[in-house]
């Protein structure tokens, strides 16, 4: 095991080092021994489907279930079996297999049942379905996939998990800035570097580059002014991504929120672990709202990094 981390490392660009060094400082190495570190395993129950109690006493048969803090239908799984994704009841779509953190998002973005709710970046299908138990298949969600090779597994997911209020639309987020709709609420779970996701592809180290960076933070941007643009007032728009980049995040929070007054960032409340939002990066100084923002590293809680913000439009 020693020996496969150094090899590890190895992937490591000098770029990367010396960028992610300035992030954690004295926190680095920890930070890469959690990005090596194989991912625990967890579900969250489909409340669609099957009740808590129903499928906690069905899988505690086979594995050892730990609740997840900060979702209430989230189990962490340990056992000697590893095939989660083999069982009858995730065939029946009573649980999906979810990456803790991912679980937030959505949580934050806290849809009620007969809202009009989009998820701009829907494929998988993780935070939709998500979504659609929260609203009790009430109301209606646009589940939006830009990548028409990931639409077929978000609709398999989709009636996996008996989700009966989602309409699935194939375009590009910004391009709903366009249309007549406004929405209750907003996901924008934006495509990033992925650099909070590093235990689950190597990939992603190999294929960092500053330029890249910028290209998708300018995207992302775009994608949450667009996304505050379908939100009715009084409604809330939640940003977020997976990578611990400053110019993904912070930054990109701070450039949304210039000249605007009609903006809201609101505190995320839940029980997690968090790092400190990022103030100042590279020269630049952020907007102080993105205090409020919430920043999770790998080694905080043993999952993936992930940023989150919640916007309320006045």
């Amino acid at each position: 095991m020693e020996k496969d981390d150094e090899i590890n490392k190895e992937m490591i660009k000098k770029g990367f080092e010396e960028r992610y060094r300035k992030i954690f400082g004295p926190d680095y190495d920890l930070f890469l021994e959690y990005s090596f570190m194989f991912p625990r395993r967890a579900i969250r129950v489909n409340t669609l489907r099957g009740s808590i109690q129903e499928v906690k006493e069905e899988l505690c048969k086979i594995w050892k279930l730990e609740p997840i803090p900060w979702c209430k239908e989230g189990f962490w799984i340990e056992g000697e079996r590893r095939d989660i994704g083999n069982h009858l009841f995730h065939q029946l779509g009573k649980y999906y297999v979810q990456e803790p953190a991912s679980m937030i998002p959505a949580i934050a973005l806290g849809p009620q049942p007969d809202e009009f709710v989009i998820d701009m970046a829907a494929a998988p299908g993780s935070k939709t379905t998500q979504i659609a138990a929260m609203m009790k298949n009430r109301g209606c969600i646009i589940a939006n996939e830009i990548d028409t090779k990931r639409l077929k597994m978000l609709n398999s997911n989709l009636q996996r998990c008996f989700v009966m209020n989602t309409i699935i639309t194939n375009m590009n987020g910004i391009a709903f800035a366009n249309k007549k709709m406004r929405f209750d609420r907003v996901l924008i779970d934006a495509p990033c570097s992925g650099t909070g996701t590093i235990r689950k592809s190597f990939l992603t180290l190999r294929m960092w580059n500053e330029r890249m960076i910028e290209k998708l933070s300018r995207l992302q941007l775009r994608l949450l002014e667009n996304g505050f643009e379908i939100l009715k007032r009084g409604g809330v728009v939640v940003y977020s991504t997976c990578s611990l980049e400053p110019f993904e995040n912070e930054r990109v929070i701070s450039m949304f929120l210039k000249g605007r007054d009609d903006a809201i960032v609101e505190e995320i409340e839940m029980d997690v672990k968090r790092d400190r939002p990022i103030l100042e990066f590279e020269g630049e100084r952020y907007d102080n709202e993105v205090r409020k923002c919430l920043r999770i590293s790998p080694q905080r809680n043993n999952t993936d990094g992930f940023f989150v913000c919640r916007i309320k439009k006045k």
